[in-house]
């Protein structure tokens, strides 16, 4: 039984953090990313209308960086695509936040296309693009 206990304490902390965003209030924080960005279901149904300067984020918490068909990334995602890398919510609350510094810190070409930054409330704007997709 002991054993049982120590193993399934390990696997909880050696599991995946996931960020403390609030749904609720990232679907406002998500006005100022609307300009841009699009959510749009993959059956084709709009949960929220935005421009198209800037990919559909439906799905993209679990989805490749720089991976929707048809949309121009600046070399930065380019990058992370080629490496594979894929979005989490802290990943995505962290480069919402500088996505210049995002991209540097993690070896890409500093370069992105998205000038904006979200200085505070990433982890509820990532909370909410989980929850639209779910």
């Amino acid at each position: 039984m002991r054993t049982l206990l120590t193993t399934a304490a390990l696997l909880t902390l050696a599991a995946p953090a996931f960020a403390e965003g609030d749904a609720a209030k990232g679907e406002k924080e998500f006005r100022k990313c609307k300009a841009c960005h699009m959510i749009v279901d993959d059956a084709g149904e709009t949960i929220v209308r935005g421009g198209r300067t800037g990919p559909n984020l439906y799905g993209v918490i679990g989805r490749v960086a720089g991976s929707v068909e048809d949309f121009r990334y600046g070399p930065g995602l380019e990058a992370a695509a080629e490496d594979e890398f894929v979005w989490t919510e802290e990943e995505v609350a962290e480069y919402v936040a500088d996505p210049s510094a995002w991209l540097e810190s993690k070896d890409y070409p500093k370069r992105s296309k998205m000038t904006f930054r979200l200085r505070k409330g990433g982890e509820d704007v990532a909370a909410y693009l989980t929850s639209v997709a779910e």
